[in-house]
């Protein structure tokens, strides 16, 4: 699965084996997030994460800071799939 891009957000549904392993994922994402200070929205159940990224300091699109997180996250969960 990729990135959508709908509603001026990139949009991600992860799924993992279960939900250990689905918040370790959030908590490295987490690192990557605050390092580029800019922080996703996400919703976590189970072992499913929902993730949606947009720059609200730039009138709630997409940017090319929401593009280069969403890179990063599509490395970290490279490692987990």
């Amino acid at each position: 699965m990729t990135w959508t891009h709908a509603n001026n957000k990139l949009h991600r549904d992860f799924e993992f084996a279960d939900f250990r392993q689905a918040f370790a994922f959030m908590t490295e994402v987490a690192f990557a997030a605050e390092k580029m200070n800019h922080h996703p929205e996400w919703r976590n159940v189970y072992n499913k994460v929902s993730i949606e990224l947009t720059s609200h300091d730039a009138g709630n699109t997409v940017t090319e800071r929401d593009e280069k997180l969403a890179a990063a996250i599509d490395r970290i969960f490279a490692r987990y799939a």
